[in-house]
């Protein structure tokens, strides 16, 4: 037997890759397609979607009850004029069909139909129902490549050909599949919203369903069947890192085996795969910004994205991340966020480390030549007190400079800041953060030598803040088990002069810890 591998592109296949039984993932669809249903299914990307619907197609059509046709409409993609976006919706089902071994041959995109761009796609689809035997499923997959009125056409076909399904034969269960839920499909109905708002005009679907992320438990069961096949043990603090910094994400779960059994381990399957493995291979996989890493660089970019994302990096509650709101369910759609108990926090620690090293990875390069050479690191301790203090100079003399060049303007002090520690540590350190929306603050942890040097990086916002931030710095001492921390204070307020704005205060608090407040 071939030996199989844990997939990074594409769909899984049986026989080639590792994988969890896909249909396991998602029970409710086998209910609404037996009812009869239309509905969506979404879920970030390279999370299984695809996996999930050719193993749904083959059960399907394994059986004698339906007939399932799996249709991708990716070749689509950027075609919004619906005179040319529906004959290409056409041609990719017909090609669908051509290579089906029970719709072969059936008629479909006939030239009445191709012609007919407001009613063809309907017609064709009830053509192949009236020569079938038993009901059609079709599975639209990449459904959100869609856009403006091309979609709006695709939509109101289907739903046309739903309602009047009982006097006309039609497929008796449509699912529409891709990243994002139905409402934020890009589609224009009125100038003054770029997304649907709701279901309509597709209101007949019934349910939007997501796919969950694996959970330790299948994370172990997945990484036990590379055991089954080689004999090398996955030791269950790998399982429970891989958890840990993969949040379930199944690209990230394959992705940081991979990395760990080929790369570090170099398929030799006798040494076990370690807790410390498992963290090389994030940090690997970190650096080098694969594709699936590198992709959500770009979604950074997106302005929607930005409203959402820049306050859960400063901690700032703002008007734009009501939970409720449509650009905050489009960036919980794409996955790059999640919410836990109320806050918006970044779906995995390597989501978090992507956010930040990416959004400050130029002016960390840039800062290069930039930064004096100084002896912040001496038999194998950091003196941090010194580096902020350098950094309170460098914000003095550049910030205007650095900020002008980030579109997180609000953000700008903390990537800016970041940037400037992973500088100085690169090869010697790791900077540890948590952060989440609504603690008005983002927590920096540095590691170095064997010690924990503690940071908390607030937004002036008077003198509240100070105390709230010592306080809170406190906490964060404990929990990083250090008697020694830094609150970084940025103030922005206009008309504050330089003298007002750098400080530096150092208190004992009441438990003996050292606590230095420093103004920016």
């Amino acid at each position: 037997m071939r030996q199989r591998l844990f997939n990074i592109a594409g769909p899984c296949i049986v026989g080639e890759h590792y994988l969890l039984p896909a249909l396991e993932r998602c029970p409710e669809i086998a209910r609404l397609i037996e009812g009869k249903q239309y509905f969506v299914v979404h879920a970030a990307r390279q999370s299984g979607k695809t996996t999930l619907l050719k193993a749904l197609a083959a059960e399907i059509n394994g059986g004698t009850e339906r007939v399932a046709l799996y249709c991708s409409l990716e070749t689509v993609q950027g075609l919004v004029d619906p005179e040319k976006g529906i004959p290409a919706v056409m041609r990719a089902v017909d090609k669908s069909v051509s290579y089906h071994p029970r719709l072969r041959g059936f008629p479909f995109a006939t030239p009445e139909c191709v012609t007919d761009f407001t009613g063809g796609l309907q017609r064709g689809l009830t053509q192949l129902c009236t020569n079938l035997d038993r009901p059609l499923v079709v599975l639209f997959d990449e459904a959100d490549c869609l856009s403006d009125q091309t979609l709006i056409t695709f939509l109101r076909q289907l739903r046309d050909g739903f309602v009047n399904r009982a006097e006309v034969p039609f497929p008796s269960s449509i699912a529409l599949v891709g990243m994002r839920n139905i409402r934020d499909y890009k589609a224009k109905i009125r100038p003054d919203r770029d997304t649907l708002g709701s279901a309509s005009p597709f209101n007949v679907i019934t349910e939007s369903l997501t796919l969950t992320n694996f959970t330790q438990a299948e994370i172990g069961t997945l990484y036990a069947q590379h055991t089954a096949e080689t004999g090398q043990l996955f030791a269950p603090a790998a399982v429970e890192r891989a958890a840990y910094w993969t949040g379930g994400q199944p690209w990230l779960v394959n992705a940081i085996a991979r990395e760990s059994v080929e790369k570090i381990l170099g398929r030799d399957w006798n040494p076990p795969v370690t807790g410390g493995v498992i963290d090389q291979a994030a940090e690997n996989l970190l650096r080098r910004r694969d594709t699936h890493l590198d992709s959500l660089y770009e979604r950074l970019k997106e302005d929607r994205v930005r409203r959402v994302v820049e306050p859960v990096i400063t901690g700032q509650e703002g008007p734009n991340v009501s939970l409720l709101s449509d650009d905050t369910q489009y960036v919980l759609d794409l996955g790059l966020l999640c919410q836990e108990q109320g806050a918006l926090l970044p779906a995995n620690p390597i989501y978090a480390e992507v956010i930040l090293r990416t959004l400050s990875y130029d002016t960390q390069m840039m800062m290069l030549n930039g930064i004096r050479q100084v002896p912040w690191i001496q038999g194998g301790q950091l003196d941090m007190t010194g580096l902020l203090r350098a950094f309170q100079v460098f914000w003095r003399e550049s910030s205007e400079v650095w900020e002008a060049r980030y579109e997180y303007r609000e953000a700008a002090p903390h990537l800016i800041l970041m940037a400037f520690l992973q500088r100085v540590i690169n090869g010697g350190g790791q900077l540890v953060r948590e952060y989440a929306l609504g603690r008005r603050r983002l927590d920096v942890c540095v590691a170095y030598g064997g010690r924990f040097y503690p940071i908390e990086l607030k937004l002036w916002r008077g003198p509240q803040a100070r105390e709230a931030g010592l306080a809170q710095l406190a906490d964060y001492c404990d929990l990083c088990g250090a008697r020694e921390g830094w609150l970084v204070l940025f103030d922005r307020t206009p008309g504050h002069n330089w003298d007002d704005r750098i400080t530096w205060e150092t208190r004992q608090d009441a438990a003996g810890r050292t606590l230095h407040l420093v103004g920016c």
